[in-house]
């Protein structure tokens, strides 16, 4: 492909993305498709001869589409928000268009210093401790995912670990984390052979709204002490996923030093939040994590994938994470003087994600993006305000961000109304014009309404109610029958 044909193409990709964008509502935002459709549909091997790129077009339009659920739609409302914009997308363009490499330095040094400039600068808009910051022992680097995140930094803490007790002692490790805590800390602990029962979930309720309590930490912690187990590692969280508890983490973070564990702390979702002053106390205790991570492609208008995570000592990844084939050496590496990211992460190759980020930040600029967070907030008080009216729902935990946790009561007791709430849920994202989710907490089905997607206003929220409404109104009326 030649610069004119990047051209054209490029051209006719732009006015493709702009028309779906333009047309984004007209779709089911929950994609209404069965399991298997697309084999049906294109064909069992790939082409001898080359297509035109309208005709390919044409079949993203007709056939890729129609499987495809629009999680930047205005009527999106399920799991977390992944956002995007103009300044994320034309920074993911530069990025394929430039298609770097780049594991060291030398591969590409704007790929790492602006990695690391762009880092501090979300550092200091979170109001993080110097020590997270890149000129000093700790820093910042651009992960895939949270579960990326906090797979190496429970990689580091293992490793510094067993270098002070013996790397026999892997069996004696204990991890530690409320049972809301993500799914993503399970997984790092089984790819880093911490046995199973050493992962300690300990089950958070709703006298604390869902965090994790202090005491019950430091209980479980003596316990295992005096068993002769090696407590290492404590995950808290800022807006968990199931309901946005948020951890406390001054108490939390005193628990672990004192007993010499590595801390991290995990707000994917609501470290977006943070950048406002007014919510920015939820982050209070950082000062004693040895590791912080947000996600920026969540709430950030970031595309995905995009996870700053921070560390205080940037040695305890790279000795848990380096390897230095003969085939990877240069000056710059050897003598030091340059950060290498692929010591801070698990694959080897890297794209050069910072551009994004970097065109958000100037493309936004910080009050454009705290007015965007503060609009969603308000719009979940909205949506909040609404169920409080309907005497036939109930808000299930206190809503922190943007995130509200709801159900429909049920006509009696029988089961809490789980089975009721399943058949809404289903209801409402089967009619195509909305897409919630829910989750479980007390053993109650609840349902979750989560508003951030970057499109959406109040004429959203509002459709949104009147489907629940409408679907709860023809459940009940079937219950009473």
């Amino acid at each position: 492909m030649d610069a004119e044909q990047l051209r054209e193409y490029g051209h006719k990709m732009v006015d493709f993305i702009a028309d779906y964008y333009k047309t984004i509502e007209s779709f089911p935002v929950l994609s209404q498709v069965q399991p298997g459709y697309l084999r049906d549909l294109l064909p069992d091997s790939a082409p001898n001869q080359p297509d035109s790129f309208q005709h390919v077009l044409d079949d993203v339009q007709a056939k890729i589409l129609p499987g495809v659920t629009h999680w930047q739609s205005p009527n999106y409302f399920a799991y977390y928000p992944s956002n995007s914009s103009v300044a994320g997308f034309l920074g993911e363009m530069l990025s394929a268009g430039l298609n770097i490499v780049g594991f060291s330095w030398i591969t590409s040094p704007a790929a790492t210093e602006l990695e690391m400039i762009v880092l501090d600068w979300l550092a200091k808009m979170l109001k993080l401790p110097e020590d997270f910051l890149s000129a000093g022992q700790g820093g910042g680097v651009i992960q895939g995912t949270a579960s990326e995140a906090v797979l190496v930094v429970l990689l580091a803490a293992r490793d510094k670990v067993l270098r002070r007790v013996g790397k026999d002692a892997l069996e004696k490790l204990v991890v530690y984390a409320s049972d809301q805590t993500h799914s993503a800390l399970q997984k790092a602990c089984q790819i880093a052979g911490i046995h199973p029962e050493n992962c300690r979930l300990l089950k958070a309720n709703s006298s604390t709204n869902y965090a994790l309590s202090p005491e019950l930490l430091s209980e479980t912690i003596s316990h295992d002490l005096t068993t002769g187990l090696i407590p290492f590692f404590l995950c808290a969280t800022v807006g968990t996923t199931s309901s946005t508890a948020v951890d406390p983490l001054l108490s939390l973070g005193k628990i672990a030093k004192s007993n010499g564990m590595w801390f991290h702390v995990d707000a994917a979702y609501a470290g977006s939040a943070c950048v406002c002053p007014e919510f920015r106390h939820y982050m209070d205790g950082v000062e004693e994590a040895d590791s912080f991570n947000m996600n920026a492609h969540k709430w950030f208008l970031t595309n995905f994938d995009c996870s700053a995570l921070w560390v205080k000592d940037r040695s305890a990844l790279v000795q848990a994470l380096s390897t230095n084939p003969e085939f990877l050496k240069n000056k710059a590496s050897q003598a030091n003087m340059v950060v290498d990211y692929k010591d801070w992460q698990v694959p080897l190759g890297r794209r050069f994600r910072s551009l994004k980020l970097w065109m958000v930040l100037r493309l936004y600029g910080l009050e454009n993006l705290q007015c965007y967070i503060r609009n969603h907030i308000k719009l979940a008080k909205h949506f909040e305000n609404l169920v409080v009216q309907d005497p036939r729902f109930e808000v299930v935990t206190p809503r922190i961000f943007s995130l509200v946790c709801f159900r429909l009561l049920p006509p009696n007791d029988k089961d809490h109304g789980n089975k009721l709430n399943r058949e809404l849920l289903d209801a409402v994202n089967s009619t195509g014009n909305v897409f919630i989710s829910h989750t479980v907490l007390s053993d109650i089905y609840v349902l979750r309404f989560a508003v951030g997607a970057p499109l959406t206003e109040e004429k959203h929220v509002n459709a949104a109610w009147k489907v629940l409404q409408d679907k709860a109104t023809s459940l009940l009326g079937e219950s009473f029958c």
